[in-house]
């Protein structure tokens, strides 16, 4: 079965369970982000492993299920859980449930991850705008362009909608949020950052390094998809420079679920407002 077979096979599984409902934005929720999944309403549970020739997410923090709903009083489609590079899957499988959405008619893409702050002014429990990014992963769109999709050489000039930013600051402004801004980097992982890996992304521009996101935003931009991105601070750099600090994942997964509530406030008016 080629790729594209696969992609419109599992759309259509998906696409069955929906009852005629048409979701308007795609949510993709990251390490321990899972709690904006509980807010939508009569929700349809669609669990990765139902679906033909789908990845299955082994991540902490992802539960692996696509979550059918009304959040905000519209349509969405979201991920309770990523597919990551790392897992072990190509990069085609990993951007696999972004090709669906898209497929299934997605108007926006909003994503979210767990990231360690490289700025040295952000602290842990952060919100941070991603407002653009480095691409260090392997790109999604290599191999045959798939036509139907998007143009051979998509444009990246503004991966991150500008409407959308100006958007989440204006609503960030009034609900007494404080968010960063800054550029995201992706790296394969899964080992975490060492010292002079951070220092090495602060050097080329980078406020946040993880692990995700870039891959997705890539595909949806490929379908002229507006995206919109926030990294949680779940640890910082100039915490490693302490002779006995360990970065942990649950201690990450627990850092990101305490910043989830601000998070889903802003997503939730800014798709009110879509």
């Amino acid at each position: 079965m080629s790729y594209l077979e696969t992609i419109h096979l599992a759309a259509d599984l998906v696409k069955s369970r929906l009852n005629g409902r048409q979701p308007l934005v795609g949510i993709i929720l990251g390490s321990g982000l899972g709690k904006l999944a509980d807010q939508i309403e009569d929700p349809v549970v669609i669990p990765y492993k139902e679906i033909p020739g789908f990845p299955v997410s082994t991540a902490i923090g992802h539960k692996g299920n696509f979550i059918v709903g009304t959040l905000a009083g519209k349509t969405v489609i979201a991920m309770q859980g990523r597919i990551h590079f790392y897992e072990g899957y190509g990069m085609n499988m990993s951007v696999l449930p972004t090709r669906v959405m898209v497929c299934l008619g997605i108007k926006y893409l909003f994503v979210s991850n767990a990231a360690g702050g490289t700025n040295l002014a952000y602290k842990v429990g952060d919100l941070m705008i991603i407002k653009d990014h480095i691409n260090l992963l392997p790109n999604p769109l290599i191999g045959p362009n798939l036509d139907e999709f998007g143009p051979r050489f998509p444009d990246m000039t503004r991966p991150y909608d500008p409407a959308l930013i100006r958007q989440a600051v204006k609503i960030a402004a009034e609900e007494g949020i404080s968010l960063q801004r800054g550029v995201y980097v992706a790296v394969t992982g899964p080992c975490y950052e060492t010292p002079a890996e951070y220092r090495y992304f602060r050097g080329i521009g980078a406020d946040a390094v993880g692990m995700s996101t870039t891959p997705e935003v890539i595909v949806a931009r490929h379908s002229s998809i507006p995206c919109f991105g926030i990294s949680v601070i779940t640890d910082v750099a100039h915490a490693t420079d302490d002779d006995d600090y360990v970065t942990d994942g649950e201690a990450i997964v627990k850092a990101a679920d305490s910043a989830a509530d601000k998070m889903t406030v802003l997503f939730k008016r800014m798709i009110a407002e879509l």
